[in-house]
């Protein structure tokens, strides 16, 4: 009866999750046609369903029940797939507009400072360094290098930092350079694009922050463990 009820719970968060995640898509369609949210939705359910529904469906299930049983609380879980929850929009929007809109980085510190009440092993001190831990970092390569990165990728590093801390805002800069540079050399292995054009970061980066969020501590004292 135990492990029927187990079942049962996880396929209920898996179906919420993944109705939360579909939902997300209206958001996603109405933000860069910049339309009401009623005048939005109203499209997007007549836009019909696209591909790009159905992943978002399965990520969603997926992160809810991971979720759940990585990090227990249901406080802490609500938390976190809402927090991949704007890393998807800001990903979809960023990947379709080259733009990351204020109202996502507000969002983004927002969870942030929920995050300190549902989820108190990151430290105080933890999350204020990982606001500036990347952000500044980036914002100085853009002042030297302009048009290196994108306003919206520093402001939504400040945000997420609250969010992850800086050990895991730091990791997640790196898998984001990581999958960002194979996919920027795979474009000029298919010469899809030049070598001076640009392409959406921001995706990398939400990707980035949502490997950390799972794997960064299990893949930060694997480091450590090479060191010492």
């Amino acid at each position: 009866m135990l492990l029927t009820g187990s079942i049962l719970l996880y396929m209920l968060v898996f179906v919420a999750g993944a109705c939360f995640f579909y939902l997300l898509n209206g958001i996603i369609y109405l933000v860069p046609r910049k339309l009401g949210f009623k005048e939005g939705y109203r499209a997007f359910r007549k836009a019909g369903f696209r591909p790009r529904y159905l992943i978002s469906i399965v990520l969603g299930g997926a992160a809810a029940v991971v979720s759940q049983i990585y990090f227990g609380s249901p406080a802490a879980s609500v938390t976190v797939i809402l927090f991949l929850g704007l890393l998807l929009v800001v990903g979809f929007v960023d990947w379709d507009t080259m733009e990351i809109p204020d109202s996502f980085v507000a969002a983004a510190f927002a969870s942030g400072l929920l995050s300190v009440f549902t989820m108190p092993d990151t430290s105080i001190l933890s999350r204020i360094i990982g606001i500036f831990a990347v952000s500044v970092p980036l914002l100085l390569l853009t002042l030297a290098v302009p048009g290196a990165f994108g306003g919206g990728d520093i402001k939504l590093m400040a945000g997420c930092g609250l969010f992850l801390g800086a050990k895991l805002c730091l990791l997640s800069l790196a898998f984001a350079v990581l999958t960002g540079g194979l996919y920027g050399i795979w474009l000029l292995l298919t010469r899809k694009k030049g070598g001076k054009e640009h392409f959406a970061f921001g995706p990398f980066l939400c990707v980035g922050m949502a490997a950390a969020l799972f794997v960064g501590d299990w893949v930060l004292n694997w480091y450590m463990g090479l060191l010492y």
